[in-house]
């Protein structure tokens, strides 16, 4: 059919003018479909904006349990729900630990990595609670001076900054031969009357790396106790907790 004769009819007009078009332009009509990307949901906690420097609330909170190994040598990050320059460096710290782009921002990418790093129950994927129970058998978090609910919090703490501290010697395991302490577990161990133990702010700490490496390490890491080889009952172990002034003793490792 000529040209002349497809525009004798309209529709037949239309239709044959598009397939000229078409085929002097060699033009290929696709049909795009787009699908919208799936949010993230943990298991234990989901972020679901980008915190920074000036942004406040639970999110803030959560995300600062999780970059509390990262405050420097000798800080301690406070976990009051407020992004400061103390969160915004801790935060920036974890970046270039994991080689994320450095921003001190924390958007997708950080919180893609806190998600690959966490347990369901919070923990982090190298610890647990079980790791952290009572030094005397393991019997859960009662029996202490805290609830049992504030006792886990500390617990969980300890072991996000014992995260960052395995990370930095190569992720290579370290492992907890004591933790939590009820009063009764104390006592039989002949720990101090107020034994960071008892507050679930403590981990004891043997494994592949030597106890000196470990004693210098962790003042990297935000623990205030530090107590190791060359103070009296610490020779074969090195003790750390979360305490908020420091206290470090291994006379042995120059501290």
């Amino acid at each position: 059919m000529s040209l002349r004769t497809a525009l004798s009819k309209p529709w037949p007009r239309l239709l044959a003018v598009l397939a000229v078009f078409a085929a002097i332009l060699g033009t290929t009509v696709t049909t795009q479909v787009v699908t919208a990307t799936k949010a993230h949901a943990d298991g234990c906690y989901t972020w679901n904006r980008t915190l920074s420097e000036g942004t406040s609330g639970e999110d803030v909170r959560q995300l600062q349990i999780r970059v509390a190994g990262y405050p420097g040598y000798g800080a301690h990050l406070a976990k009051d729900g407020i992004f400061g320059p103390a969160t915004k460096a801790a935060v920036t710290r974890f970046q270039q630990a994991y080689g994320i782009a450095a921003n001190g921002i924390a958007s997708d990418a950080t919180f893609t990595k806190i998600y690959a790093l966490q347990d369901n129950d919070c923990t982090p994927i190298h610890f647990t609670y079980a790791e952290l129970d009572d030094g005397c058998g393991g019997s859960g978090y009662d029996g202490g001076p805290l609830s049992e609910a504030a006792t886990r919090a500390n617990a969980l703490q300890t072991m996000w900054q014992l995260e960052a501290m395995r990370h930095a010697l190569g992720d290579q395991p370290i492992t907890v031969s004591s933790g939590f302490r009820s009063y009764p577990c104390n006592e039989a161990v002949g720990g101090a009357s107020d034994s960071q133990h008892l507050y679930g702010r403590s981990a004891d700490l043997v494994g592949v790396h030597s106890f000196c490496t470990l004693a210098k390490q962790a003042r990297n890491h935000g623990f205030g106790g530090i107590l190791g080889p060359g103070f009296p009952g610490h020779n074969d172990h090195t003790h750390l907790d979360i305490r908020t002034n420091n206290y470090w003793s291994a006379p042995s490792c120059g501290i």
